[in-house]
Order: C-alpha cells, then structure tokens, then sequence
C-alpha cells in the first residue's frame, strides 16, 4: 500500500476550458505540475484516487491553474472542485542534504544543542533567501527559526527532532 503526499487541493473551475485553480502544498509546484505528470485526484467520499495527467499549468493570482489531459470544459472538471490532488511516495524525488520535503520538517521537534525543548514546527514560510520555521512553543507562543547552517545544527527526519543553537534574542 503505497503512502500518499498531498501536494494540492482543487478550490475551484476557472474559465470554460476545464482549467482547475489549486491552492498549492507542494515544494516544488514547477517540477510537480509539469505537463505530462501524473497526479491522483482524491474526492471527498471516495477511496479510489482518479488518475490525471497534467496538460498545462501557468500562475495566476497566487493559485496555481493546472488541465488534465481528457478535460477540456468547465462541465467535466467541476465535479474535482474540493478534491486533493496527491502523488504516491514512489514519486517523490531525492533531495540533496540539507534539503527536507515540509511535510518531513512539519511536526518535528525543536530543541537548543543544550537539550532545552522549544516546541514543535507547525509551518514553513518561504519569504525569500531561506526559509523561516514557525515553531509553536509552550503557551502557545510562536518562533521563527531561519533555516540557516549558523542556527540549524542537525535535522533527523527519522526520530523527528531538530537541534538549533539560537542567535541571540531568537527565543526571547
């Protein structure tokens, strides 16, 4: 049974050629939403995915717009609208070191080099040269670690802990 990544959800049609707008959860939306790729579309209320092949994909408006080959109006895609679209983990590519898919980053847990926990990480943003880990800490309270090698000191995806050495004034 291969597992399944979630890599974007259907919110709605746009235009009458079939096209679908997708809020995207994917690190790589070029490479993944490339014409010719396969994606499975997972409906609410159904078990079976729905095999699509992606004709054409363009941004527009911070959606991603994508066609699948065999829809071409707005009356065949329309029953897709709230469906995930997912890959199975065989279609994940390697990554380099130092490079983590989200979904293996979210969750994990944060602790300094000294063993003091700091929380969990809840979110990813990527505003521009590194991304920024948003890490909820006790009391609710929120961190933003920069993923950069001076903060950064080891990620182990397996156990789920990640060990920073804080900037100063980072946690206060």
């Amino acid at each position: 049974m291969d597992k399944w990544f979630n890599v974007g959800k259907i919110v709605n049609t746009h235009g009458i050629r079939g096209e679908v707008r997708v809020i995207s959860r994917t690190d790589f939306p070029d490479e993944r939403y490339k014409q010719g790729n396969q994606l499975f579309l997972f409906k609410p209320g159904t078990k079976e995915p729905i095999e699509l092949v992606v004709a054409s994909h363009r941004v527009h408006k911070n959606f991603d717009l994508l066609t699948f080959e065999g829809y071409h109006n707005v009356n065949q895609v329309e029953p897709m609208r709230d469906g995930i679209l997912k890959v199975p983990e065989s279609q994940r590519g390697d990554l380099t070191e130092g490079e983590y898919y989200f979904q293996d980053i979210i969750g994990c847990l944060v602790a300094t080099i000294e063993g003091e926990e700091i929380g969990k990480v809840v979110e990813i943003l990527t505003p521009g040269a590194n991304d920024v880990w948003v890490v909820k800490g006790g009391k609710g309270k929120e961190i933003l670690i920069p993923y950069i090698e001076d903060v950064v000191k080891r990620v182990d995806i397996k156990d789920k802990v990640i060990l920073i050495e804080p900037m100063e004034g980072l946690l206060s």
